[in-house]
């Protein structure tokens, strides 16, 4: 049972938290027109995350390849944490309830505590996040979420941050942005072959998503996507600090939502980091030093 929920309102703009469901988003809206996907009722009473609005990504996004992780020459077996999946995936912090340390209307501050469970990241921290909703008038909102992580032990250990927001996707639901590459995956998601950002793989015009499927990191995004409906009459953005220069789209055929997930880091970077290669986004968190980024969700509601 989810024992909480907090509500945070400006103007027309509407955001429900669940701190004890993994520190999820359940609802952002303006004028009651969802901007991230909803959450059903009964998902709430099956705990079922997945079907949140927008969770966290803390201390790593996406998979670890065979949930096994190499770091300083030392080997590290996690926990399989997605049912009969190969990999590790998302982190920690989806999977957790967090504690809320303070509220307002229009902000909120939840904390989580990892040091117990090493099967599942085998060094402690703390994470943050901190949501504060905003309108500059009936027909413009934004949320703003800062994710932090401080290590609390004694060694130095990689980590990445990310977001996990889903959005409502209609047939009229078209994607903008610009990236430099695109990394190919193998079928349980692992990147095989970085490519470049071209042809079909290119999002600089606005594209519709028809029957296609997509579950791709793309590098080198330009840190502002736009997601448009003709349907909904909403303009959407995600905007993200320049360190999260990885973004995930997730967009499975069939279904009525696409995922956008701003990330520092490549999929499996912290493996593909120890054996050798450049340029994977994993960061090293020394004791006692602390992290953060921020995504900023703005939606603009236009005339019906």
């Amino acid at each position: 049972m989810i024992a909480q929920s907090i509500d945070l309102v400006a103007g027309a703009a509407h955001v429900v938290l669940l701190p004890a469901l993994g520190g999820s988003i359940r609802r952002f809206t303006i004028d009651e027109r969802a901007i991230l996907r909803p959450m059903p009722d009964d998902a709430i009473a099956a705990r079922n995350v997945r079907l949140t609005g927008c969770f966290p990504l803390v201390p790593y996004s996406n998979r670890i390849r065979n949930a096994s992780l190499t770091f300083c020459n030392r080997q590290y077996v996690l926990a399989r944490n997605f049912g009969d999946h190969p990999h590790a995936i998302h982190g920690v912090g989806w999977q957790r309830e967090w504690t809320v340390q303070c509220a307002s209307t229009t902000s909120a501050t939840l904390a989580l505590d990892h040091h117990d469970d090493a099967s599942a990241w085998p060094w402690p921290f703390r994470a943050l996040q901190t949501f504060d909703v905003a309108a500059r008038d009936d027909a413009h909102v934004m949320l703003t979420v800062t994710l932090t992580i401080e290590n609390t032990g004694g060694e130095a250990f990689p980590f990445g941050l990310g977001w996990h927001p889903y959005f409502p996707r209609d047939a009229s639901t078209a994607l903008q942005f610009a990236a430099d590459g695109v990394w190919i995956n193998d079928a349980t998601g692992i990147p095989v072959e970085h490519i470049a950002a071209e042809e079909k793989w290119s999002l600089k015009q606005p594209r519709r998503f028809g029957g296609s499927t997509i579950d791709n990191v793309f590098t080198q995004w330009n840190g502002r996507a736009t997601l448009s409906s003709m349907q909904s009459r909403l303009v959407t953005t995600i905007e993200a600090d320049s360190s999260c220069n990885r973004l995930v789209v997730y967009v499975p055929e069939g279904r009525d939502f696409v995922a956008i997930e701003p990330a520092t880091h490549d999929t499996d970077a912290f493996n593909r980091a120890a054996a050798g290669a450049q340029h994977t986004g994993m960061r090293m968190l020394a004791p006692g030093a602390s992290y953060s980024c921020t995504i900023r969700i703005a939606a603009t509601s236009q005339s019906r």
